[in-house]
């Protein structure tokens, strides 16, 4: 498979509007995919933020594998960072972070005189759910969201309830990716356009992932009595239960690997973490 690298002109504005935006705020909200927060975080993002008062979002945790989601809570609490689980879809999580909110918010207050709003910056890479987020936060459609990485294009500022105002940034993924590994884990939940990537190699790549990691959901969801040796194997026995049969009989890989993909981004698969912290 060849490198994966994705870094339209836009996401290099984003990292300046982010330098030059941090001034302007008391925190930053960083929102991760809980299913792999390593590949979700983006360096860059690290070396801006700095000493900012950080939490951070573990969004999609409903789609992840819970028992790793907790252990990345405690992982990251042992750095100090509060993570929150979040489902930006219906809400789940939400009255938590409101509640750090709210006592940040009386912290920078709390000297009297003019009362000052609570103003949080919101970053993350593509696809990751910050405007879903957003919408969830505010009540209304107040950010533009999609189901493609890159659709947020521009700063906006959001008022919300409680003297909060959120800066919402556009994805910003990093211009090289230096481990190809983490280009893949970002291919698996779409935080890169399916149309610049090989999808048979992907899907082959996250075969080989389940067969290691969570063989029995797998077996599950395709009906799969035995596992083959190898995910090409598998991936024949799922186009013959599924009927992806070409014309002359060849197995169609193209319409088996979508499938595979799709239905793990939709959670159809099951609760899959990809990645699991050191501790």
């Amino acid at each position: 498979m060849e490198n994966i690298n994705w870094y339209p002109g836009h996401m290099k504005k984003t990292k300046e509007l982010i330098k030059e935006n941090l001034k302007l705020v008391n925190a930053v909200i960083e929102v991760l995919d809980a299913r792999l927060p390593i590949s979700s975080s983006n360096p860059v993002i690290d070396e801006l933020v700095k000493n900012k008062i950080r939490i951070v979002l573990l969004n999609k945790y409903d789609l992840s594998d819970s028992e790793i989601t907790e252990r990345w809570i405690q992982a990251y609490r042992k750095k100090g960072i509060t993570a929150i689980p979040m489902n930006s879809v219906n809400g789940d999580g939400l009255k938590q972070l409101i509640h750090i909110l709210d006592m940040l918010n009386e912290r920078i207050n709390d000297k009297g005189g003019r009362v000052r709003p609570l103003r949080v910056m919101i970053v993350g890479i593509p696809n990751v759910g910050k405007s879903s987020l957003i919408n969830r936060f505010a009540g209304k459609r107040s950010a533009r969201i999609g189901n493609k990485p890159g659709v947020t294009r521009g700063k906006q500022w959001i008022s919300i309830k409680g003297n909060i105002q959120l800066l919402d940034t556009p994805g910003i993924l990093w211009p090289k990716f230096e481990d190809q590994q983490i280009a893949v884990r970002l291919a698996f939940v779409g935080s890169i356009k399916d149309e610049i990537l090989d999808i048979e190699d992907i899907a082959f790549k996250f075969v080989e992932f389940l067969q290691k990691n969570y063989p029995d959901l797998l077996k599950e969801r395709y009906k799969l009595e035995i596992l083959k040796e190898t995910p090409l194997e598998i991936m024949d026995d799922i186009c013959i239960k599924r009927g992806f049969i070409r014309s002359g009989g060849k197995n169609d890989y193209e319409r088996v690997s979508k499938t595979i993909i799709d239905e793990y981004r939709n959670g159809k698969i099951g609760k899959i973490s990809i990645e699991k912290p050191d501790i």
